[in-house]
């Protein structure tokens, strides 16, 4: 992916053209081996970070005139700190593969804002080489080093720009477990996999056998054709198939997970359950058990009353403990009908997606993506009050 990136933006293959050693790593452009003076008036070697506006496959125009960059303090010929550079020391973790220990600032007249990303690297990098000729006129940043392909291990087809230009990167790596796995993908399946399908878990395994129908089309994300619907594709294949050019690493099972089939759950990480059939969860769930697997299990009750509908929104995590194996377990209800107003099967898409969102903040919550003052492994969201009543661990 980096590779295509820089091929189909100008600036940066001009870059790579002029010698200076260009690499793409989680949306950020690195220029590395730029030599920098250090207060003990040594040339050192350097890397310039700029996080990069992807636009189409391609990158557009900076959205700052600030730089990153990774070295000790830049100096000038006379070892003090390089002050027309230099706006902070910034140590962070832009992501997991790229710390930087300063922020620079040098904005170009008269816009104050660089043209493009050549423009920009380019002169932050001949600021500092300027001072680096003082002590050693040989050195260069344009060492014209071969260009092999990078080691990109995203699941996305195109970059996480999302992540990238809001500073989160770091944070969004905690996602990266897997493989996870979605039991059941109605409504509220279905709108799981759409959330989880847009962060960096690295496998997303959908079981559900059966196919996708009229009604499904309308408690479903996106929208499906009416040609899609003669098909008559299972829901997993049909699922897949919109999420895959986005990402890889979703893989369909066309059956229902039952008793007799139990060893296809071998070796999850995490799972979801979004199945109404309560005998039948309570097998996958014994199994899970056993194997040490957390999962969320949800539902929903909605009931027409008096011309309305009213109900609730149910979300229970069981971690790989004792006591909250069991809290769960009071709380999960195994009849056949599991939740206690679900027999009319009533489902409403935006229902379907809230129990969704819950349950997924619920999962990035035991991963640390989201702050959590509060753990809690249940919450009932009650539709007539607009109340979410949430159940500490027992």
């Amino acid at each position: 992916m980096s590779q295509r990136l820089i091929s189909r933006s100008t600036d940066l293959q001009m870059l790579r053209d002029e010698g200076y050693e260009v690499s793409v790593i989680d949306g950020h452009l690195v220029v590395g081996h730029i030599p920098y003076v250090t207060s003990a008036l040594q040339v050192a070697y350097g890397s310039l970070v700029s996080v990069l506006n992807i636009q189409d496959d391609a990158v557009g125009t900076p959205n700052t005139h600030v730089a990153y960059f990774v070295g000790g303090t830049p100096c000038t010929s006379t070892g003090a700190p390089l002050s027309a550079l230099i706006n902070s020391a910034y140590d962070a973790e832009l992501t997991p593969r790229v710390h930087v220990n300063f922020l620079f600032s040098h904005k170009p007249m008269p816009s104050g804002q660089y043209p493009d990303y050549h423009a920009q690297m380019s002169t932050y990098a001949a600021i500092l080489i300027q001072q680096a000729h003082v002590i050693d006129p040989t050195v260069t940043a344009q060492t014209f080093a071969p260009v092999t392909d990078e080691d990109d291990t995203s699941v996305f087809t195109y970059f996480d720009t999302a992540s990238s230009r809001a500073g989160i990167a770091a944070i969004s790596a905690k996602l990266a477990i897997g493989p996870v796995g979605i039991i059941g993908l109605g409504g509220t399946g279905a709108y799981i996999l759409d959330l989880l399908a847009k962060t960096p878990v690295t496998e997303l395994h959908l079981f559900d056998g059966d196919t996708f129908e009229q009604h499904n089309a309308f408690r479903a994300p996106g929208a499906a054709s009416l040609e899609q619907l003669r098909e008559r594709p299972y829901k997993v294949d049909y699922l897949t198939a919109q999420y895959e050019s986005m990402r890889s690493g979703i893989f369909a099972h066309p059956v229902h997970v039952k008793a007799d089939n139990l060893f296809i759950l071998d070796g999850l990480q995490f799972v979801f359950l979004a199945i109404d059939d309560g005998p039948a969860k309570e097998v996958v769930i014994s199994y899970l058990e056993a194997l040490g697997v957390a999962f969320i299990d949800v539902g929903m009750g909605i009931y027409d009353s008096e011309g309305a509908l009213g109900g609730l929104v149910r979300t229970t995590l069981s971690r790989n403990d004792p006591d909250s194996r069991s809290a769960a377990r009071s709380r999960i209800p195994f009849g056949v009908n599991s939740d206690n107003a679900y027999t009319h099967n009533i489902q409403i898409a935006d229902l379907n997606a809230l129990n969704a969102a819950l349950a997924v903040i619920r999962f990035k919550k035991t991963l640390g993506f989201y702050l959590d003052l509060d753990p809690t492994d249940a919450g009932t969201y009650m539709l007539d009050s607009n109340v979410i009543a949430n159940e500490d661990p027992e």
